[in-house]
Formats: C-alpha cells, sequence, structure tokens
C-alpha cells in the first residue's frame, strides 16, 4: 500500500476497527473512519476507542449509519478511498435471535450501499468481514473455505453468508475485487463487552457466578486481535483475483472466475471453553463460580479454522496463544475498568 488516497475503514469505533484504524494510521496512512456509534454495547468505551484515533492528524471521523443511502454516496464521493474495509455490522449470534430486523437493515441494506459506494467510487480492494458463524451445522473440521457453507443456524451467520453472496455478484457484474474475512472468535485489549471472555472477567471479579453454557463441552478457535490485524493489513495489500482454474461444473466456494476470495482468520487451535476460564482465573488471580447451562439457540460446540489459504495469500497465519492474550486482554480491563 503506497498510494495517497485514504482507506475508509467502516464500524472505526468498533473492537476490530479500532485497531485496524489505529495499525494504519501508525503506519502513516489516511484513514476514514465511519461509525453510527449504536447502542448495542456500551457508547462509552466505543467514545474512547474513537478519541485515542482523534489524536492522529491523518484520521477523519464521519458520524454516518451504513443505512443511509444519501450519506454513504456522498461520503464514498468525498473520500475517493483506494481501500475499503467493512467491518462495521449488526454483530451478535444471540441478539440477533430477539431482533432480526436489525440485521436486515444493517447487515444486508448496508453492506449493499457499501458495494455500491465502492462501484461508484472505482474502489481498487473491497476487504470485508465475515464469520466463522455461516459454518453452521457443518461438523465437519477444520472449517475450509473450500467446503459448502449453506446451513447458518442464526440470522446473524445467514447475513455474513448473504454478504459474501453479494459481494462475489459485485465482483463478477463490475470486476470490483472484493475479499471476504471469516473472524474466528476475536478477543483482546478493548474488546467488545458482549463477547463470553468479557463476561467472565466482569463476573469473576464482581464474586458472581458465570454461565458456561453446553456444560463447557464447548471449543472454540480464540484469535488475538493482533493477528486479526494482521491478517487484514496483509489481505489488504492483496486484492482479489479470478482463479485461472476455476470450474463452473465443479465451483470452489472461496473463488471464481471474477475477482473473488474468501479466507478464514483463525488461531487454527482450537480451544476447550474450559481451558479459557482456567487461563483467565489464573490472570485474574480469582476462581469462578461456574454455572453449567446447555447449550444455547443458534450456538455451535465447535469452531476450527483451516487458514491454509490465508497462509498461502499472505505467508501469515495467526500465532498468539490465549496463554499470551488473556493476560493482555486482563491488564487492559484492569485500567481501563481500574478493577
Amino acid at each position: 500500500m503506497t498510494s495517497s488516497r485514504s482507506i475508509l475503514i467502516t464500524g472505526a469505533a468498533g473492537f476490530i476497527g479500532f485497531h485496524l484504524c489505529q495499525r494504519l494510521l501508525a503506519d502513516g496512512r489516511h484513514v476514514v473512519g465511519l461509525d453510527s456509534m449504536n447502542e448495542y454495547y456500551d457508547v462509552n468505551l466505543k467514545r474512547a476507542r474513537l478519541d485515542r484515533l482523534k489524536a492522529f492528524p491523518n484520521f477523519r471521523f464521519e458520524h454516518v449509519d451504513l443505512t443511509d443511502r444519501d450519506c454513504m454516496s456522498a461520503l464514498f464521493a468525498s473520500a475517493a478511498p483506494e481501500i475499503v474495509v467493512n467491518l462495521a455490522a449488526q454483530a451478535g449470534v444471540r441478539y440477533s435471535l430477539t431482533n432480526p430486523h436489525a440485521y436486515a437493515e444493517s447487515n444486508l441494506i448496508g453492506f449493499l450501499n457499501v458495494l455500491e459506494g465502492c462501484r461508484h467510487a472505482s474502489v481498487g480492494h473491497l476487504v470485508y468481514a465475515s464469520s466463522s458463524s455461516i459454518y453452521g451445522g457443518s461438523t465437519r473440521m477444520p472449517f475450509s473455505v473450500h467446503d459448502s457453507a449453506d446451513h447458518p443456524l442464526s440470522l446473524y451467520a445467514a447475513s455474513k453468508k448473504a454478504n459474501e453472496l453479494m459481494a462475489h455478484t459485485y465482483s463478477h457484474l463490475f470486476a470490483l475485487p472484493t475479499t471476504g474475512l471469516r473472524f474466528f472468535t476475536v478477543y483482546g485489549p478493548w474488546g467488545r463487552p458482549d463477547m463470553a471472555l468479557f463476561i467472565f472477567a466482569k463476573a469473576i471479579l464482581a464474586g458472581e457466578p458465570i454461565d458456561v453454557f453446553n456444560h463447557g463441552n464447548m471449543q472454540r478457535d480464540f484469535t488475538y486481535i493482533d493477528d486479526i490485524v494482521e491478517g487484514i493489513i496483509r489481505i489488504m495489500q492483496k486484492p482479489a483475483t479470478a482463479n485461472p482454474e476455476w470450474r463452473s461444473a465443479a465451483p470452489d466456494p472461496a473463488t471464481s472466475n471474477a475477482p473473488f476470495r474468501i479466507h478464514n482468520i483463525g488461531g487454527n487451535s482450537p480451544v476447550q471453553l474450559t481451558r479459557l476460564i482456567e487461563v483467565l482465573e489464573d490472570a485474574l488471580g480469582r476462581k469462578a463460580n461456574r454455572n453449567l447451562m446447555p447449550i444455547q439457540p443458534g450456538d455451535v460446540p465447535a469452531t476450527s479454522a483451516d487458514v491454509s489459504s490465508l497462509e498461502e495469500a499472505t505467508g501469515f497465519r495467526p500465532k498468539v496463544p490465549i496463554e499470551v492474550g488473556v493476560p493482555r486482554f486482563v491488564e487492559w480491563y484492569r485500567e481501563f475498568y481500574r478493577a
């Protein structure tokens, strides 16, 4: 990335968006950050992230909702970004069970506005967040981008799969290079309060019990935030291209004869939920009171990422283990919340 043109990051005040913006700004890039600052979780945390980004002179913030078609069109026209990284979305598997319309609005209509903006602004590469949740009912491990992922178990997962299909359409029709990144259970400093690690830390420090679903028989491919950011930045520099070996008679879901790619970004080392709790207890210096619960609707028992396509494309694979990442999260949590 050597162009002086800006990079547009949607969801800039979010967990991943904040870390990505911070890294790019530190590298001297001009970043336009977009966020609606919605109240899905604590807006004060989002504002604190944003305050840090605003300290950089090469950062421009736009308080815009992805669903606002006119504002999005105007933003693309004024920013003329070289690259767009779409991280803004209505997140959360469980929230989608009770608030389905939020996912249709942000993740479908909002993403369409991003695609249209990229098309008309002649953006060189659209990188967008997908999710490991799209693998849904599949039990074939590790999850490979070359396998079918057509049985999502939540509307959130379905909306992320829809994003991939929408992106492919624009790659095919308008030669827009698009790359979807399926994130696997991201954690780390400045994380989201609705994620398990955050919820567990808060409860343990307050002396309250933690709900451990599926009686602890859960495995997750936890991925530290720095590994996610490194993967995104490397992919940003590799605009998707057509796969000359792609065949319509045996179509590869991860590639196309259009400039379209899908990659997993995961720790590629699944961890039992009970092990995560043990590492968290050690970092906090306190034991958890565990309330064993059945699995929740929309949840999957295990996730495991095959990151071979990411490594082949970039030479990178995530490497930070939870024994390193969890104490870093705890250190930040104690400082930020004076806990």
